[in-house]
């Protein structure tokens, strides 16, 4: 996949970066752009900014305070990008050793502010993004600083976090936007695990709506409520009953998967 990024994030990329690594210095070892800026599926109205920053050390206190104070500073300077932009501060040691240890890293993410969160392997398909799609900004490149990650082991961790969603989706009831990001995350894993590749959302979307014809409409909805995550106009539990529906029914396909990547249903029609 070429790496690409939309046209207009250079100059906020730059200028975050800056602010970076005036409060970082040489800790900084590297930074790496990834997500839908880079997968070709990047709104500028809505998407968010995901990013890596590799560090020579664990984040301390006063750097985290720093760190704090800068990004509320940067959304105060550029409200478009306002809780739209993902930072994870992770060491080094972090990025060799995740799949079998627990180190701390530094997060923002939209919806949370600037926080310390287990450096794990939970974080795996984000660092699989990072190794075999991410930009690099600055430092070496990244597959250089992450424990080499296989398809094999993606593929698998891809799965996993599908099938966790089963109970997850409980979590979106009162969130609208948050029913969207279900239903397209599970068009994306069902994808993944069918074809063994990653695409972004919107192109697993079209092609779930086409692989699953019942379920058409609702996806198109995902969209639309993708792109309408500002309106407070909407009762957002009224679309929980069939998100859930949909999430559940994602669930026991991936169930059925085989190592060839089809599910029974399709085995069946073979």
């Amino acid at each position: 996949m070429t790496r690409t990024t939309h046209p207009a994030v250079g100059p906020i990329v730059d200028a975050l970066l800056t602010e970076v690594k005036a409060v970082l210095g040489k800790k900084l070892i590297g930074c790496y752009l990834y997500g839908s800026s880079v997968w070709g599926d990047f709104d500028w109205e809505i998407s968010d900014l995901d990013l890596m920053a590799a560090l020579s050390g664990d984040i301390n206190e006063r750097e985290l305070l720093l760190l704090e104070k800068m990004h509320a500073d940067f959304a105060g300077e550029h409200r478009q990008w306002d809780d739209r932009i993902e930072v994870q501060y992770i060491s080094l040691d972090a990025l060799k050793t995740f799949k079998w240890k627990v180190s701390t890293m530094a997060v923002i993410s939209p919806g949370e502010p600037l926080h310390m969160v287990p450096a794990n392997s939970d974080w795996l398909m984000n660092w699989y993004f990072v190794q075999e799609y991410g930009i690099t900004l600055m430092g070496p490149c990244p597959e250089t600083l992450i424990d080499p990650i296989s398809q094999e082991e993606f593929i698998a961790a891809v799965r996993e976090h599908a099938l966790s969603w089963y109970e997850h989706v409980e979590a979106t009831r009162n969130s609208r936007p948050y029913q969207s990001y279900a239903i397209l995350t599970m068009c994306r894993a069902l994808y993944t695990l069918r074809f063994k590749e990653q695409v972004s959302k919107r192109r697993a979307a079209a092609w779930a709506q086409a692989e699953l014809p019942e379920y058409s409409w609702l996806i198109a909805q995902a969209l639309k409520w993708r792109e309408d995550y500002r309106n407070g106009d909407v009762v957002d539990e009224a679309t929980y009953p069939i998100t859930a529906e949909f999430v559940h029914c994602m669930v026991a396909k991936i169930r059925g998967i085989s190592g060839d990547g089809n599910t029974q249903e399709a085995r069946d029609r073979q």
